[in-house]
């Protein structure tokens, strides 16, 4: 069974760093596009960052040249860097991934319980 376990939220000030982690576990094949999304209360689940298994990333707008996605294959890890952090990033922020859990099964998305981010003073 696959698992998608994500660490490193918490309160934080504005302008202040935090990074997020997310490592699969279980018994899989190959993971391919990984990605952090993010939900504010009383909004809808948005893209952050994905980043595919051969290192091309894609950036929301509201985040680019702030947050940082990246991962290591070695560790089944994605990680995602956040620099000046501002009071509209609070949120949860979900861990995603598209993986195969063997050679001929077909590709399965996956999501962690999610970490919450708070950026207060």
């Amino acid at each position: 069974q696959v698992q998608l376990v994500e660490s490193g939220g918490g309160l934080v000030q504005p302008g202040e760093s935090r990074r997020l982690s997310c490592t699969a576990s279980g018994s899989f094949f190959i993971i391919n596009t990984m990605g952090w999304y993010r939900q504010a209360p009383g909004k809808q689940r948005e893209l952050v960052a994905t980043i595919t298994i051969g290192g091309s990333t894609n950036y929301a707008d509201s985040v680019k040249g702030r947050f940082t996605i990246s991962r290591d294959n070695a560790k089944n890890t994605v990680y995602l860097q956040m620099n000046m952090l501002k009071p509209e990033d609070t949120a949860v922020y979900y861990c995603n991934a598209d993986i195969k859990t063997t050679f001929l099964a077909r590709v399965n998305n996956y999501w962690g319980q999610g970490t919450q981010v708070t950026v207060s003073s």
